[in-house]
């Protein structure tokens, strides 16, 4: 049984985890955090949410989106804080995820380099020009730069 004590309001909520009460509401529309209500309509969050919103924004950081992340976060459990294996089998599952993330990161940031650092100031050399729009064919995106083009 919770206790008045465990639990949290918007204003604490927002300062532990420092996020703002406006992220957080909209958090809360996502379906990537839960309250309870006072009888005086006041939002009230377990404690357990400090974690969750710690999740939500390690998840941003890294670039997943927040439909990415609420549907993993909806495969935690509902009536319980989640356990350390319950983060690992989601935390697992973006594995691939991310490391196509670092793969492209480390693609710009290698292109990039040698693109600004050459000197040659030239479109006709650069590794990231796509003259005449060749790659139009293959749809939108930034084909030099995913993990998959040669």
């Amino acid at each position: 049984m919770l206790h008045k004590t465990d639990l949290l309001t918007i204003g604490e909520l927002s300062e532990r985890s420092g996020v703002a009460a406006s992220a957080l509401r909209y958090y809360e529309t996502q379906g990537l955090i839960s309250s309870t209500r006072t009888s005086g309509n006041q939002r009230r969050y377990e404690r357990s949410t400090l974690r969750r919103v710690a999740f939500v924004r390690s998840a941003q950081r890294v670039g997943l989106t927040l439909e990415e992340i609420a549907d993993a976060m909806a495969s935690l459990p509902g009536g319980r804080a989640p356990t350390k294996a319950d983060w690992t089998r989601l935390s697992r599952s973006w594995r691939p995820r991310i490391e196509a993330q670092i793969e492209r990161l480390e693609r710009l940031r290698d292109r990039l380099d040698s693109c600004i650092g050459c000197g040659c100031l030239s479109l006709a050399r650069c590794s990231l020009s796509n003259p005449e729009d060749v790659l139009s064919e293959r749809g939108p995106g930034a084909y030099y730069l995913e993990p998959t083009h040669d």
